[in-house]
């Protein structure tokens, strides 16, 4: 099985109210659990790309690793890049074999921000890829930097970046995009505190919006808010943090157990990869994308 793109799985996760799971997998073994859950949950799902891990030959590293677990476990995988803010590297992606960009211009004027989706849409759409843009601003709750914090959001910040339904329709004209990442109360990274979604400014911007939606920051988001932004449109979810948390939780405890720093990774992965696998197989039964490949 190849890559699939990322209209394809929304077009049945809108029609049938579920949210697809987007993983950004980072090296070999995070792309490992979410192959092996998503086979045993039977649930099609998104590995993304972030451009730090895609530098050099990283791009193609991951893509041949995510290519060969496609063809492997026989579920549906769409290869996104995610949160570009150039072209060159989208080029790079659609060329590499990437069948979905995300193309990040929230922090950009509308104008702007359209124009500049308008010219990805354009590229990518002659390649058969999907794009996805950002519309408001997702900020973030405390995001990981190498060693250092990025400073959260603050809540007058987050609020001040919602998505404004009156600008959806007129941004989708103009850039024929085919999903839309909206912001209406989560944040990247980890919380300071648990975030409430106004669900009722979903509500409104999923009535105008033609294109299926978006919801960035799904780690540490309650099920309860998750699940009601599905019922309000939401057909793709995010999810980072929490996977990375249970990689470097695994990690440490095991590093601090262990007398013989030689020993092979396979073991010393062995407990970070079971705790991944279990936030990925809730992630998979929360969103309502288990039994849907």
């Amino acid at each position: 099985m190849s890559f699939v793109t990322l209209k394809e799985m929304l077009a049945d996760a809108r029609k049938n109210h579920y949210a697809i799971p987007a993983f950004d997998v980072s090296n070999y073994e995070m792309i490992r659990c979410v192959a092996e859950v998503c086979a045993e949950e039977k649930s099609p799902a998104l590995l993304m790309g972030l451009q730090p891990d895609l530098d050099g030959t990283g791009l193609y590293f991951m893509r041949d690793i995510a290519l060969r677990a496609s063809q492997e476990y026989h579920v549906p995988f769409c290869l996104h890049l995610d949160h570009a803010t150039e072209m060159k590297n989208i080029i790079r992606a659609v060329e590499a074999g990437f069948s979905s960009v995300m193309y990040d211009g929230s922090k950009l004027p509308f104008d702007q921000n359209a124009a500049n989706t308008r010219e990805v849409v354009a590229y990518a759409h002659a390649h058969g890829v999907t794009v996805e843009a950002e519309l408001g601003h997702v900020g973030d709750a405390i995001a990981g930097n190498n060693q250092t914090l990025v400073t959260a959001s603050t809540d007058a910040e987050i609020e001040e970046n919602f998505t404004k339904p009156s600008d959806v329709v007129e941004f989708v004209a103009r850039t024929d995009v085919d999903c839309l990442a909206v912001a209406v109360g989560t944040s990247h990274g980890v919380y300071v505190k648990a975030p409430k979604l106004k669900l009722d400014l979903l509500d409104r911007i999923n009535t105008d919006s033609p294109i299926p939606l978006v919801l960035h920051g799904g780690s540490g988001t309650p099920d309860e808010e998750i699940r009601g932004a599905i019922a309000r449109g939401i057909t793709k979810i995010n999810v980072y943090s929490e996977v990375l948390n249970a990689l470097n939780t695994g990690l440490k405890n095991k590093l601090n157990t262990i007398q013989n720093l030689s020993m092979w990774p396979c073991f010393v992965y062995e407990d970070a990869m079971k705790q991944m696998k279990e936030v990925i197989r809730n992630k998979i039964r929360v969103f309502g994308s288990n039994g849907r490949a």
